[in-house]
């Protein structure tokens, strides 16, 4: 039998373990070779497919000797004869591919019965070299990823990992029951955090009301058009949904305690809708478990019978009492049942939601005077906010959702009990094979992150499988890294969170307190007081917001620090830019979450791995540093050998050297592990297991160097060899510093900004700079360079009167955007064509649509919004559709930054697929390449090789025959001209990522 008893196990034994094999216990049972055959002719012609067999035709296999491997759809069976694999789609025993066989010929000659089978096996092999990739995840791709993992410690992640998915929501009304009940017996609530007591005193009232809702649906009493899906969950799960999502919606929203409504009642309706597919799934696979242990029993009483004709007529007799079907599948591949769709779950969400703030409830702690009657008051209020757009000069009422100031109090502390679904995986990911195949075993995944756009999602769907087998195999490369929590680092972290923050760039825990109100009837102090206090408001909501984050980082943290290891499934936006799946603790987040996670598997540093460790070490303390050559990185590095020593040993009771660096936890998770390996007996075998990175210089001004073949940016941008990396930030800011001097000196009466160029002589350098440059070719605005360096001055209180302030923003905005044109002439070039191309498709009411090297399609989504009204109990909501109208100027203005972004994709996922084969750890941060420090140059020399090779594809014709293969009858302008940059120079570049 193939493992049953284990199977058996929950409702995920019906779902075949599909990685390591696993290896069953002996099965003692005969069958007869009329009936082997009747069973083989069955797996292939229906339930089955990919079926192996090695045996002699004259006889059958001895399955008194039958192993089982079980692998994600199939089952490897090992006899005498050889090995036997069924791809099995929920049929996990020898009793049930038996008993799915009903009549079949027993007259018929073993000898053709077994020729046939062979036949059918040449076939099906024949097939299977045709396809490079199976469904799912093959096993040996999976052997590769779980190498020095114990198959039983493989099951029992997986058995978690399922566990996980599906139970989030019924666990967290489990555990909410168990304390009710323990709250009535003690007749006292326990020692709950703030935000958990709450919910425990909400949650019994509102599974109440969702029931009597329910109830009142059933027996026809109230009818609605949500009323038939209100019903399809229980009350318990939707009662902590709506908690849930609505409390996690007030902590992560920058007002404070208040989300729109709009929002919360969607995001509720979609958790409820979601639930349901995994609940009806659950419901479905109980009552088929039932059936299934029937059959294993029946199927253990034949172990000794040995006559066919017996066991055929039990057989026959378990299929006519169960009538059984195999399972269909997981979730998400096997659910027919139709969306709900916008409407439904507003209607439901908006429900659920009124329904809380109908039986919600807080009251201030119990120190009032016993004859006063208790301050109980309701724990939401449904408002309606005006906003006015002071530059459209329009104004938009919307309702939202607010709660008491006393919940809000507990907020901030509430991210460690929410729940959040999508975790790291403790099993490597699915193998995706198809928009919505891969990723989660049970979470809904898709591979890309269309936000509702029906014209990009159509198009992955028709892309041919094997022209997106690239892009899969990138994903699942990126997917099937393992990390794990770094415990020394997050230690620090949970000292300094404990004691109020504010160190190591983490936010202040307390609030900025306001400023006292002034005695005066003073209008202009009055006024002056009154902007000081928005200003406290406006810092103590982004303080919360931070909060919060944190919060939930740390939480996620603190859940994983004790796993051996972890995966993020990845998927990609709709430019083909790969993200994690997991949205809080990821390693594209902050230096916080950067300095946390660090790589499962550890590697020995070596010669060259010690040398770029203590080059990453520089790399992190910034400051400068970082633009030194190689050399002169390493001999910063050693000179501060006892900071770092320190550092490492004493964190927060020493001198605190690694709190000057630009990324502090990362600093300090860098000096632990030198610090460990240089005390070692042997630093250049010490295991290291720090990611080091390699970053693109100015990026996106690499990729339209390569574009056009432009050699003063080529070297602008470290594209060519340099005795240390060029600074095209240190370039721009110089430049502006001439123009800015240049016009101090004329007369303020002729130039008025004479008088802003005086005052930011002294302000210009890199950083205020730079953040304008690097979105440059991303097609940053006017407006929004101008709200970038606004930002940086606001940081270095350079300028008190806010509108000298606003003034010296614009002024400094184009002047950095005329050194910008003037540096790169030819990435504006290349801008410029690439936007006359789309608006020539706009204008014909045609979003831009290409195709990345890679073989993604790509759609912009951008179209003229349209209004839905939706009449809900809680209020009319308006929800914005997309109509059929492009928009023309939006689609020119992100063309050019969105084919960058798919181009630095492309290089992103070719170095992935191209380290993964060389037997490198590889994660991919847009254009920050991260591998083991004994591993960086290998590395360096592949993703050189890679950028090379993309670029020596004809991109531009490609881009622009796409166009007129789409659009025969539109005419575009030639391409433009190109420098004579030789690409073979970036293999020779030691900063082109450095």
């Amino acid at each position: 039998m193939c493992n049953t008893s284990s199977l058996n196990k929950g409702f995920y034994s019906f779902f075949p373990l599909h990685n390591k094999p696993s290896i069953s216990q002996h099965t003692h049972l005969s069958i007869s070779t009329n009936m082997w055959c009747t069973i083989a002719k069955q797996a292939i012609s229906t339930t089955f497919r990919g079926f192996y067999l090695s045996l002699r035709p004259s006889r059958p296999p001895n399955l008194s000797r039958l192993y089982c491997f079980q692998q994600k759809s199939e089952t490897l069976y090992q006899g005498d004869g050889g090995y036997f694999k069924f791809s099995v789609k929920g049929v996990a025993s020898v009793a049930e591919v038996v008993s799915s066989s009903t009549e079949a010929e027993e007259d018929a000659s073993p000898d053709d019965e077994i020729q046939e089978l062979l036949d059918d096996m040449r076939k099906e092999e024949e097939n299977k070299k045709k396809k490079k990739r199976e469904v799912g995840l093959s096993w040996r791709s999976q052997l590769n990823s779980m190498r020095g993992m114990s198959q039983s410690r493989y099951h029992e992640l997986r058995r978690r990992q399922v566990k996980i998915e599906t139970e989030a929501w019924e666990e967290a009304a489990k555990e909410y029951r168990e304390l009710l009940m323990d709250m009535c017996e003690q007749k006292l609530a326990p020692n709950l955090p703030y935000m958990k007591s709450l919910f425990l005193g909400w949650f019994e009232p509102l599974r109440d009301a969702i029931e009597k809702e329910q109830d009142l649906f059933q027996t026809g009493k109230l009818r609605t058009v949500y009323g038939p899906y209100f019903g399809q969950l229980p009350a318990d799960k939707m009662a902590v949904i709506t908690m849930h999502k609505l409390m996690g919606l007030l902590m992560t929203g920058t007002d404070h305690g208040t989300t729109r409504v709009v929002q919360a009642v969607l995001s509720i309706g979609d958790a409820v809708e979601q639930e349901v597919r995994i609940h009806n799934f659950l419901e479905k696979t109980k009552k088929k478990k039932d059936g299934r242990d029937k059959k294993k029993d029946v199927a253990e009483s034949f172990a000794a019978v040995k006559e066919e004709e017996k066991l055929r007529k039990k057989v026959m007799d378990l299929m006519k009492k169960q009538k059984l079907a195999a399972v269909r599948g997981i979730v998400k591949g096997q659910d027919d049942s139709k969306p709900w769709g916008p409407v439904i779950k507003t209607k439901v969400g908006s429900r659920l939601v009124e329904l809380l703030m109908q039986t919600a409830y807080i009251q201030p702690p119990s120190d009032q005077i016993v004859d006063c009657a208790p301050d109980i008051r309701p724990a939401f209020m449904h408002s309606f906010v005006t906003v006015t757009r002071e530059a459209q000069k329009t104004s938009k009422r919307y309702g939202v959702i607010q709660c008491d100031p006393l919940v809000l109090k507990g907020l901030d502390k509430a991210a460690k009990n929410m729940v959040i679904p999508y975790m790291p995986m403790l099993v490597p990911p699915i193998n995706w094979t198809g928009y919505d195949k891969g990723g989660h075993l049970f979470l809904p995944s898709y591979v890309m992150r269309t936000h509702g756009v029906r014209q990009q999602r159509e198009a992955v769907k028709r892309s041919p499988r094997k022209q997106l087998e690239p892009v899969f195999e990138a994903l699942d490369t990126l997917g099937n890294t393992k990390w794990r929590v770094n415990k020394k680092v997050l230690s620090v972290i949970d000292r300094i969170w404990a004691s109020g923050g504010r160190l190591a760039d983490l936010v202040d825990r307390d609030d900025v307190p306001f400023p006292k109100e002034p005695d005066t009837d003073d209008e202009a102090q009055i006024k002056k007081w009154k902007w000081k206090v928005n200003s406290v408001k406006k810092e103590n909501r982004e303080r919360y917001a931070q909060r919060c984050d944190i919060e939930l980082k740390l939480a996620v943290a603190r859940k994983m620090k004790d796993e051996d290891g972890f995966y993020y499934p990845h998927n990609l936006d709709f430019r083909g830019r790969a993200y994690p799946m997991h949205p809080h603790l990821n390693h594209l987040g902050s230096d916080v979450c950067r300095g946390i996670l660090e790589f499962s598997e550890g590697r020995p540093l070596g010669k060259s791995g010690l040398q770029w460790l203590k080059i990453h070490l520089a790399n992190l303390y910034a400051n400068g540093v970082d633009k030194l050559s190689h050399e002169g990185r390493t001999a910063f590095t050693e000179n501060h050998l006892d900071d770092i020593f320190d550092s490492a040993d004493k964190p927060l009771e020493g001198s605190r050297w690694w709190l000057s660096a630009e990324d502090p936890f990362q600093c300090l998770a860098v000096c632990i592990t030198l610090t460990e390996a240089l005390k070692s007996f042997s630093p250049e075998t010490f295991i290291s297991r720090i990611p080091v990175h390699q970053d693109g210089s100015c990026n996106g001004l690499q990729h339209y160097a390569a574009l056009g073949r432009d050699e003063l940016g080529a070297a602008a941008v470290n594209l060519v060899a340099g005795e240390k990396p060029a600074d095209v930030y240190s370039g721009i800011a110089a430049r502006v510093l001439d123009i800015m001097r240049s016009d101090a000196q004329k007369d303020p009466a002729i130039f008025p900004d004479a008088l802003h160029a005086r005052t930011l002589v002294n302000q210009v350098d890199r950083k205020l700079v730079k953040q304008t440059v690097m979105t440059s070719v991303y097609g940053v605005t006017y407006i929004g360079a101008r709200e970038q360096i606004k930002r940086r001055l606001e940081e270095r209180d350079a300028i008190s009167d806010n509108s000298e302030l606003f003034g010296a923003s614009c002024y400094a905005a184009k002047v950095t955007l005329t050194a910008l044109e003037e540096m790169f002439q030819g990435a504006r070039g290349i801008m410029s064509w690439l936007g006359d191309c789309a608006k020539i498709i706009a204008s014909e009411n045609q979003p831009v649509r290409w195709t990345t090297p890679l073989g993604l399609p790509v759609v912009q989504p951008y179209r003229k919004l349209g209004r839905h009204i939706i009449k809900t109990s809680l209020q009319i909501l308006t929800l914005q559709q997309e109509t059929d109208k492009v928009m023309v100027k939006r689609q020119k203005t992100a063309f050019p930054p969105n084919f960058v972004h798919s181009l630095d994709g492309s290089h992103m996922m070719m170095t992935a697929v191209a380290c993964k084969k060389e037997g490198l750890n590889f994660a991919g941060v847009h254009d920050s390449y991260w591998t083991h420090a004994c591993d960086v140059d290998h590395m360096n020399r592949i993703l050189r090789e890679k950028f090379v090779e993309l670029y020596e594809t004809p991109v531009l014709e490609n881009l622009v025959e796409g166009f007129q293969r789409s659009f025969p009858k539109l005419s575009f302008p030639p391409l433009p001209e190109r420098g004579d940059f030789d690409l073979k120079e970036v293999l020779e570049s030691p900063y082109f990522f450095n």
